[in-house]
């Protein structure tokens, strides 16, 4: 791929291992030029026939059986990375004595989510105070999602020494990273221990390096993901790279490497473009790429205002990409996907200072919805970018917004319980439910079946009837 001049000098070596050869990635800190209005988007009549046929199906099992039947929850923020749920049933208001179905303490600390693999709800855990080999253990917990009773658990001893800066420690910790599931088996990333798969039951499977050379401080927190055959890991800050290996042996597929991931704690998302080709999107530090998800290599590249840390994750809404990220004060930028080399000038819709430090958006009806690390809840017109509502709030927040139903938007603070909101432009609060738990709630909840799953740096929550 030819890069313009103005970019070379952001140019990083290919330190390449793998096969197809992923492209050299570079990076800018421009800033956005030459925007375009947003393009329609046709939507061809089978597809649009076949969702109304499963929609249809899905009407008769709620009508026959009272509700619908209960999907998986398997990655970061569910299906898509969306964060979105159409349970309808999940209790509003919940208490250490009302609507908790179980509690299962846990070994240890984490800002990971939990995810839900059938009869299954898997989170980790680090114990250890400090990054040094002798102190630091993960923890892979697998309990009864309709019991609470712990199934099995895994300890794993670290491989490597971990960076245990202060700022590292209390910004998240060593297990930051969402487990994800293809039913058969769950992938973790561990940081510098490397990233391994589990079957269901609980036996190691493999196990594969990701580096651990970098100097970010905070540590990673990037969650894996799955596409197709394949197990697709940022590992940033292990070594400024973009690893995929097949998910059912660990073999490695492809390596691509970028001094630009080195603050990036994103998780890649997937979706197609005007043209039907699958795109892998990620923001980084003042960009957003877009990526070929078979091969690693780089598409297309957006400049945005994300400075700094690039943590929250892209969501995609009729192929468009919505971007918020970066502090003091970052911003957000919507980016139509497709294009190649640099789309800045023809891809990018609107871009605005202001976003979310590290809370990932939900949008719904056209507009986007989070709450910042300031406990200060945002709306946002997704056409322009403009801001519709701003609303203090108060605490601190690092889980990502929930939008439930269809009707509610659910924020969980890390020191001062869950907020409810109807899910309008004006962000009316209707509920705030609290646990006598004082622990740290930083991973965003996971919804199957009628029942909403918590975690804190003390326990896994269940809510829901018992």
């Amino acid at each position: 791929m030819k890069m313009s001049a103005r970019r070379s000098r952001f140019a990083l070596p290919s330190r390449l291992c793998s096969e197809p050869s992923p492209g050299q990635f570079e990076r800018n800190h421009g800033q956005p030029a030459g925007l375009k209005p947003h393009s329609d988007h046709n939507v061809a009549t089978r597809r649009s026939t076949m969702k109304r046929f499963a929609l249809g199906i899905l009407t008769v099992l709620f009508l026959v059986c009272g509700q619908l039947p209960a999907a998986d929850w398997a990655q970061f923020r569910g299906s898509g990375a969306t964060g979105i749920s159409a349970d309808t049933s999940v209790p509003m208001e919940w208490s250490d004595t009302k609507n908790l179905a179980w509690k299962l303490a846990l070994p240890g600390k984490g800002f990971s989510s939990p995810i839900v693999v059938g009869d299954k709800v898997l989170v980790t855990c680090y114990s250890g105070a400090s990054g040094n080999l002798s102190g630091l253990k993960r923890h892979l917990v697998c309990a009864d999602r309709n019991t609470g009773k712990l199934l099995w658990k895994k300890d794993i001893a670290s491989m490597a020494r971990e960076r245990a800066s202060a700022s590292f420690g209390a910004s998240h910790g060593f297990a930051s990273h969402t487990p994800t599931s293809d039913g058969e088996r769950v992938y973790v990333l561990f940081g510098n221990t490397g990233v391994l798969a589990f079957d269901l039951a609980g036996k190691q499977l493999w196990r594969q390096d990701v580096g651990s050379e970098s100097a970010s401080r905070f540590g990673s927190a990037s969650s894996p993901v799955l596409y197709k055959n394949l197990l697709i890991v940022t590992a940033g800050a292990e070594s400024e790279s973009m690893r995929a290996f097949e998910a059912k042996t660990g073999k490695p597929v492809w390596k691509t490497d970028a001094g630009s991931l080195n603050r990036s704690y994103s998780t890649p998302v997937f979706s197609k473009n005007a043209k039907g080709e699958v795109e892998m999107v990620i923001s980084v530090t003042y960009e957003t790429w877009g990526m070929n998800p078979m091969t690693g290599k780089l598409k297309w590249y957006a400049e945005t205002e994300v400075d700094t840390n690039a943590v929250p994750t892209v969501v995609i809404n009729e192929g468009v990409a919505y971007v918020i990220g970066g502090r003091s004060p970052g911003g957000r930028a919507a980016i139509r996907l497709g294009g190649s080399d640099d789309v800045t000038a023809t891809h990018v819709l609107w871009s605005k200072t202001g976003g979310s430090y590290v809370s990932s958006p939900v949008f719904h009806k056209g507009h986007l919805y989070w709450v910042n690390d300031r406990g200060i809840a945002f709306c946002v017109d997704a056409k322009t970018g403009d801001e519709v509502t701003r609303k203090r709030i108060g605490g601190q927040f690092y889980a990502s917004m929930l939008l439930l139903g269809g009707n509610r938007l659910v924020a969980i603070s890390r020191f001062g319980g869950t907020h409810i909101f109807n899910a309008s432009t004006a962000l009316s609060p209707v509920g705030r439910n609290r646990l006598s738990d004082t622990s740290d709630f930083s991973g965003s909840p996971a919804v199957v079946g009628n029942r909403m799953y918590l975690r804190s740096d003390k326990a896994l929550y269940c809510i829901g009837a018992k």
